[in-house]
């Protein structure tokens, strides 16, 4: 039986669209690059999460002591470079920008398995994986050669109130536009390393999120693009929009567009779904100008974008300091502009560990 190119066409998209539907649904945080002109590159993503995810932004100098939290035989290491990060129930660190433009990312992957910990080879609490990304690298091509290596074994542990462990993946990207995506698949871990990723999501994995990005493409962001909270759509709208939209040579402008990009694959606040109770509100946004070391916060509850500039920072060794910016109950706190001089001295807080 012979169809019509427009049916055989429709066909396609609906039985792309049902296979999207059957990916598991997870929390449903999304990451993105974005490739402009004159070097410019930018860095976004959200944070979804059922529960208020307890995020306070804080300046790390360099030269602090780490421990990887993993208990005896823990990875140490002395931070190289100065970072700001965003905080996760302040036990972790799930977002952040270096001061050499590296900017690491942790998201949900429910997929994730990682190796046993005899605790003979050196560990690395996952709530710290984000931290030592910063601490010592300035690009991902010398975050993948380490990490290559395996120089530790991620060591996760329970959810904050929840009787389930964290399972996550960590993106990098870094100020040449350069990206990898690392995970721990069936125990192993799997790195991906091109420019080209510039945007993952939840589930699936991410290898299954690039033949995702393949169907796509055929059918053409102009002529349909899925419109729902799961994984699998929000890769698909993320990889359309970051590469429609226009490449101005106004740094204001970019960012703008990067902003509007994000806001696109975010959850409306306090939206619940149907037998999905994994697809949270977003609760809050980062965007990261790599090139002019900017880090703008955007939370769901305030009506303010602020702005931390890495440049006037001191992350010395001898004169830096650890400072806290306190966002309040559900991110609720509201700041406006460069937020630097908000910044207050605090005691670092400790890693989730063993």
């Amino acid at each position: 039986m012979s169809r019509h190119p427009h049916s055989l066409k429709k066909l396609c998209v609906t039985m792309l669209l049902a296979a999207s539907m059957a990916v598991p649904s997870v929390q449903a945080c999304t990451r993105l690059v974005y490739h402009g002109l004159q070097g410019e590159v930018i860095t976004a993503r959200s944070m979804d999460w059922k529960t208020d995810v307890g995020t306070n932004l804080w300046v790390f100098p360099r030269g602090m002591q780490r421990n990887g939290e993993a208990g005896p035989n823990s990875i140490q290491w002395t931070s190289k470079y100065g970072s700001v990060i965003a905080s996760g129930y302040d036990i972790s660190t799930t977002d952040g920008m270096n001061e050499a433009g590296l900017v690491a990312n942790v998201l949900w992957l429910v997929e994730s398995s990682y190796p046993k910990y005899d605790g003979k080879s050196p560990g690395l609490s996952i709530a710290a994986w984000a931290q030592y990304a910063l601490d010592n690298f300035a690009t991902v091509q010398e975050a993948v050669e380490t990490l290559e290596k395996q120089p530790f074994t991620v060591v996760t542990d329970n959810v904050p109130g929840q009787d389930r462990l964290a399972t996550l993946h960590l993106s990098l990207s870094d100020a040449s536009g350069d990206s990898a995506i690392i995970e721990y698949i069936d125990g192993k871990q799997v790195i991906h390393h091109s420019r080209d990723y510039q945007v993952m999501t939840n589930s699936p994995i991410f290898e299954k999120q690039l033949a995702m990005e393949e169907y796509w493409k055929q059918i053409g962001g102009t002529v349909m693009l899925p419109g729902t909270n799961r994984a699998a759509d929000r890769y698909a709208r993320a990889m359309f929009y970051v590469n429609a939209i226009p490449k101005s040579e106004k740094a204001v402008e970019a960012i703008a567009s990067v902003f509007s990009v994000i806001r696109n694959v975010s959850v409306p606040y306090g939206l619940t779904t149907p037998n999905e109770p994994n697809i949270s509100s977003t609760r809050w946004r980062t965007v990261a100008d790599h090139k002019r070391k900017r880090y703008f916060f955007e939370s769901a509850l305030t009506p303010n974008v602020f702005w931390i500039n890495l440049e006037k920072i001191d992350f010395s060794e001898k004169t830096g300091q650890v400072l806290k910016l306190d966002l309040g109950p559900e991110q609720s706190n509201i700041y406006s502009g460069m937020a630097n001089s908000q910044f207050r001295p605090a005691k670092p807080f400790k890693f989730l560990g063993l």
